[in-house]
């Protein structure tokens, strides 16, 4: 039998993302080789790793500079900003729906601006809904539910942007969205949902699902009445943590099975089933508006976090990508599933050379893309929904039980 070549990694956090590094049979922590140079001070010469779980800081000030060795990976594509910041996300929206045969398709997302630079944009776009409309404004790169805040008047936003105007060194862009405000809920609270999309490849486009994630909830039970309260606005789990009658027991999570479940006894499995396929439709989408802008790198790979919001009557929404996924547990139950998540991903990564490269299916992730091209499965198995037995349906199963590995 021949023997297993030790793949060596780096990681740059001390998470969930650690501890499968470290417990993954055959993988091994990098060694660093120090040579001398001629002015008799070392200097490293890069390090033996073939897996490398860097920092965003890592891609922007090294990897310009870092001359990659022939299978060595980074977890992060050069420019994956361009999906990921909010204002980049929307300018790649709107370019995609300008350029689409039908336009009337792509609207996962409400209607966005990007201030200061397209206020008198925004404010024309202000004008045609009623007095009462909310808007929410988001920092582009803001995280953890920081900077946000929603509000109804225009003046409101215009004492903003007088203060950004005098302070536009220390003031970073804004973008402002028409606030979904008939969103679903459930025990009377908003919720979104994290879901986990793992692209190996921007060109040709490669990408997968994962079948577990999670819905987050709100602190506090859903109301219009005060638009400045965070606690029922937000879903945010630093944002709850700071609300004075936080309880940790209670849980502000549910997993996607269970999530799933709930929708299908409330409104059915043939809505639940659309609303699943609905999301797959905006991943899918968003991938592709960004795939010949983001720069293809064979030693890059990225695991995205999306965030998804159901409205009331079960349309989905993005509200956001995010580049670096927290990857910290907040419960037990949080980091079994973020482990198994990950251990997947690096099952498809395949440093090992198991995978015959025809896989649809690898522990928890369903491939959605590949070559580009939606991957389709049988619609249904089911005898009663004969009518559509042969339709086609995307390669998404959220929340669906992950096959046993014999």
């Amino acid at each position: 039998m021949e023997r297993q070549v030790p793949i060596p990694f780096k990681c740059g956090l001390a998470n969930t993302i650690c501890d499968v590094l470290n417990q993954r049979p055959g993988w091994t922590a990098a060694k660093y080789l120090s040579l001398p140079n001629p002015g008799h001070c070392p200097r490293f010469r890069g390090e033996e790793w073939l897996f490398n779980w860097v920092t965003r800081e890592w891609i922007a000030s090294a990897f310009d500079h870092f001359a990659f060795r022939e299978r060595q990976i980074v977890c992060h594509f050069r420019n994956d900003f361009e999906l990921t910041r909010k204002d980049c996300l929307i300018k790649n929206f709107k370019k995609a729906r300008k350029a689409a045969k039908n336009p009337e398709d792509l609207d996962f997302l409400p209607p966005s601006y990007v201030l200061p630079a397209e206020y008198h944009l925004f404010v024309e776009e202000f004008k045609k809904y009623p007095p009462d409309t909310v808007w929410i404004m988001k920092p582009v790169s803001g995280a953890q539910g920081k900077g946000i805040f929603l509000f109804r008047k225009l003046k409101e936003i215009t004492d903003w942007r007088r203060k950004d105007i005098s302070a536009a060194a220390e003031t970073q862009p804004y973008v402002v969205q028409k606030y979904v405000d008939s969103p679903d809920l459930i025990g009377g609270k908003k919720y979104d949902v994290r879901l986990y999309v793992l692209v190996t490849s921007f060109r040709p486009l490669n990408a997968w699902v994962h079948r577990e994630g999670f819905a987050r909830f709100s602190h506090s039970r859903y109301s219009m009445a005060s638009v400045e309260d965070a606690y029922v606005h937000l879903t945010n789990v630093a944002i709850a943590k700071s609300a004075p009658d936080f309880d940790a027991e209670r849980g502000l999570k549910w997993n996607l099975l269970k999530w799933k479940r709930y929708l299908a006894a409330v409104h059915g499995h043939e809505k639940t089933r659309k609303v699943m396929e609905d999301i797959g439709g905006i991943i899918m989408e968003s991938l592709r508006f960004v795939n010949s802008t983001i720069i293809q790198n064979k030693h890059c790979f990225e695991l995205f976090g999306y965030d998804i919001l159901v409205d009331a009557n079960l349309k989905p929404w993005l509200l956001e990508v995010n580049a670096s996924p927290s990857l910290t547990a907040s419960s037990q139950e949080d980091y079994e599933m973020k482990f198994r998540v990950l251990n997947h991903m690096l099952d498809i990564l395949d440093l090992e050379n198991r995978l015959s490269g025809q896989e649809t299916k690898v522990g928890g992730f369903d491939l959605l893309l590949r070559n580009n091209e939606p991957v389709f499965t049988s619609a249904t198995s089911d005898p009663s929904r004969k009518a559509t037995f042969f339709t086609p349906s995307l390669n998404i199963r959220l929340g669906y039980a992950i096959p046993s590995i014999p």
